[in-house]
């Protein structure tokens, strides 16, 4: 059974759902600083194309991780399940199953992160000298990808059984390694790039190993037992849940890098400003990511108890909480925004430019507030194909729509680019109180 303080169905929302929400959040924040770290190292002891290398390697590791880590939140989400339902001796065999699913996609990504660097490479338009370098970093990132392939599902089972401590002691491991790491192969011995790719597998590994014995020497409410690493019939049920999420997680993460070229085509300041505003941005959505996180498991563990309207007043007191820091962030990024990008660059024209943008970006830190505690809400109710198709509507109707027409006009500007995104966030919580009145007016026919 769930102990008192991993028990969600019970005692004050906001208590449980800040206690548990704090160490995701922290987790969001180490690794947010995990990939600054390698910019900042090589940047200062490697060359200029080892820079540009780690930073286009780093948004296909980005985009990899992104994924695994959404299509993780299954397994999330059914462990929570089972233990509201106080079913525990099925979870078992979903960890189990899990496991063999993740080492096959670790298989999948280790041949085509190895075989495919040098294309990906081109293909993410890394600039020619320094091709060869991005090329090494993908393929030692690609080596070691069953490491963060297993850090992610550790963490999703961690999470799952209301532990969200032990995913951050996790991050915070591999950062401490990886820091060490960079400065003895980067600076120390002058890897480049290389050097950094190296770190971070290695990282990966030391926190993997945290992870398993803090697993095996954790009190458990379930046994696992070797017929459960197969595939089962759990497996069909976590990646029912998982699938979609990771699917409109890489369509979303494409269109990304979309956008990147859209603002490209308006020059090299606004190509930085952008760069530099992105990092912020970063930073501003870490509280709304967390709180996503956070509401599947609090959610799920309410609906398998039975207690449909406590896991609706988790919404909503996630969407309080949100608003609350939303409000502080938009005020900060409006009125200092340019004193955040000078942080990043001493370029004036690129603070400019990155200010511009974050001026029509601001309205999303309030809106993202509301969005995505409702996604973490419809998640935790088993609803990932309704987020899938709401976040690619959004996403692929409205946001990269508007984004490409506002690049293309002859007074162009990141300001009325930054606008795409709230704009598509706006959309999508309209669609999202649509379908949770329809949701729940469901709900309310079968009792």
């Amino acid at each position: 059974m769930t102990n008192e303080k991993n028990d969600f169905t019970q005692g004050s929302i906001l208590k449980k759902l800040a206690l548990f929400m704090l160490p995701i959040l922290g987790a969001l924040v180490l690794q947010a600083a995990y990939g600054a770290v390698d910019l900042l190292v090589v940047g200062r002891f490697g060359s200029t194309s080892g820079l540009s290398a780690v930073s286009t390697g780093s948004q296909v590791l980005n985009l990899v991780t992104f994924v695994v880590t959404q299509f993780a939140m299954g397994i999330t989400v059914l462990i929570a399940r089972y233990l509201g339902e106080k079913k525990p001796e099925r979870i078992g065999s979903v960890i189990g199953g899990a496991a063999v699913v993740f080492a096959v996609i670790s298989a999948i990504l280790f041949i085509v992160m190895i075989a495919f660097a040098h294309p990906i490479s081109v293909l993410m338009q890394a600039p020619a000298e320094a091709v060869s370098l991005t090329t090494s970093y993908v393929r030692i990132c690609g080596s070691g990808i069953f490491f963060i392939v297993a850090y992610n599902l550790l963490s999703a089972i961690f999470r799952g059984l209301g532990d969200s401590k032990s995913p951050l002691l996790f991050v915070l491991v591999a950062c401490i390694v990886n820091i060490f790491g960079d400065l003895f192969l980067v600076a120390g011995l002058h890897l480049d790039a290389a050097g950094a790719a190296l770190a971070t597998v290695f990282a990966q590994a030391v926190s993997v190993v945290c992870a398993v014995i803090i697993l095996l020497k954790k009190e458990l409410p379930f046994s696992i037992k070797k017929s459960d690493f197969c595939f089962n019939s759990q497996c069909k049920r976590f990646l029912g849940i998982g699938l979609p999420l990771a699917l409109q997680e890489f369509l979303t993460q494409m269109s990304f890098l979309a956008l990147c070229a859209f603002v490209n085509r308006l020059g090299l300041e606004a190509s930085s400003g952008y760069g530099v505003a992105c990092k912020i941005v970063n930073f501003a959505m870490l509280i709304p990511s967390a709180l996503m996180q956070s509401m599947a498991s609090f959610v799920s563990q309410n609906v398998g108890a039975g207690k449909l309207k406590r896991a609706k007043q988790s919404m909503f007191t996630g969407i309080g909480v949100g608003l609350l820091f939303g409000c502080l962030v938009f005020v900060l990024i409006l009125l200092k925004g340019d004193v955040l990008a000078s942080l990043f660059s001493t370029d004036a024209a690129v603070i400019q430019k990155g200010f511009d943008y974050l001026k029509g970006f601001a309205p999303e830190t309030i809106l993202t507030a509301i969005m995505f505690s409702m996604v973490g809400y419809f998640n935790g109710n088993n609803q990932t194909l309704w987020v899938m198709f709401q976040g690619l509507f959004q996403t692929l109707l409205v946001r990269l729509p508007m984004s490409y027409y506002m690049s293309i006009q002859p007074a162009a500007s990141l300001t009325k680019i930054g606008l795409a995104a709230p704009a598509s966030t706006l959309v999508g919580i309209l669609l999202n109180v649509i379908f949770f009145l329809y949701f729940n007016k469901k709900i309310n026919n079968r009792q």
